[in-house]
């Protein structure tokens, strides 16, 4: 790359939008702990107890027309932050892009299932993706 673009070097990366990065010999690690905690302040739910899994296995999402309507800003907020977290955090995917279904007109029981996604990430900071030189992405705690 230096022969086509003019680089500098200014040491090891060790932040890369909002990821964590730790560089080995062989093995680098992303993680988005500080990302996770700045979020979790945001919408106030650092103190929080926390959830063993982004959503209960009996949660099922509809669009709920009989429910309190939520601040749609909000809502949006949280998702948008918690999307771009998926890219590291494959294990929310799912849970994520469910609740995005609802923007348009989000519920309290869609907020509910957005806080639960909060809530596991409270106690899963530490994880993130590791890439060895075998070309494996397991998502691995790092402390």
């Amino acid at each position: 790359m230096s022969q086509e673009f003019e680089l500098s070097m200014m040491g090891e990366l060790i932040f890369f939008l909002g990821l964590q990065i730790k560089q080995l010999q062989e093995d680098i690690f992303a993680f988005p702990r500080k990302y996770v905690s700045e979020l979790l302040k945001k919408y106030k739910l650092d103190n929080v107890k926390h959830a063993s899994t982004p959503m209960a296995s009996n949660t099922k999402l509809d669009q709920d027309l009989i429910g309190k309507p939520v601040n749609k800003k909000t809502y949006r907020g949280m998702i948008d932050s918690i999307l771009y977290l998926t890219a590291s955090r494959p294990d929310i995917m799912f849970s994520v892009c469910l609740c995005a279904r609802f923007q348009s007109s989000p519920k309290e029981s869609h907020l509910t299932t957005v806080k639960r996604i909060f809530k596991y990430l409270v106690g899963m900071k530490n994880f993130g993706l590791w890439y060895s030189k075998g070309g494996d992405f397991p998502l691995v705690e790092y402390f």
